[in-house]
């Protein structure tokens, strides 16, 4: 489990199957992620097998009052690089759950694990998660004809620590921490 102010990320687990499918089915939520089958034993089935033989790490985001309220995994990593995705907050989450959930990966990734970047990419159609990671200090790297391919370091993270303590501190003079 990772601890945060007022969110926490714990392993994903089989139970969690129908709340990550019905995330994953949500039409205003699946634009830009990969399409599933609406099959609860499939997802059972997925979670089951990458809790066993995945090195990646596959969490539930939960307020503190342990109801999940999205989800956000790390996967393919390679020689200190990693990827991200699967980050889906549902709509109503207090605009928190998606920055602290960010900053809770990077501090697992990069301080727990060692890890020195991530590789990831954003559909140029989800204009807003493109802008949250260019505020955070990912640049773009590359395109194809649907992502833009960013990247973010632990140096860069480590650097803007305060700049981060002051966006949370803005989220709490707003009522929205």
């Amino acid at each position: 489990m990772i601890l945060g102010k007022n969110i926490d990320l714990r392993p994903v687990e089989i139970k969690d199957a129908e709340f990550i499918l019905a995330l994953r089915l949500d039409p205003e939520l699946n634009q830009y992620i990969s399409p599933v089958e609406n099959d609860l034993e499939k997802q059972r089935e997925w979670i089951k097998s990458h809790r066993l033989y995945s090195r990646d790490f596959y969490f539930i985001i939960q307020n503190k009052k342990q109801k999940p309220v999205g989800t956000i995994r790390v996967y393919d990593i390679k020689d200190s690089i990693f990827c991200w995705g699967s980050w889906i907050v549902v709509p109503g989450a207090r605009r928190y759950a998606s920055f602290e959930s960010a900053m809770l990966l990077y501090r697992f990734v990069f301080l727990g694990l060692g890890l020195h970047a991530t590789n990831f990419d954003v559909r140029k159609e989800n204009k807003r998660v493109v802008n949250f990671h260019s505020k955070l200090g990912a640049t773009i790297f590359g395109e194809t004809d649907l992502d833009y391919l960013m990247t973010y370091t632990k140096n860069t993270f480590l650097e803007r620590q305060d700049e981060y303590k002051v966006v949370i501190d803005k989220l709490l003079q707003a009522n929205e921490y």
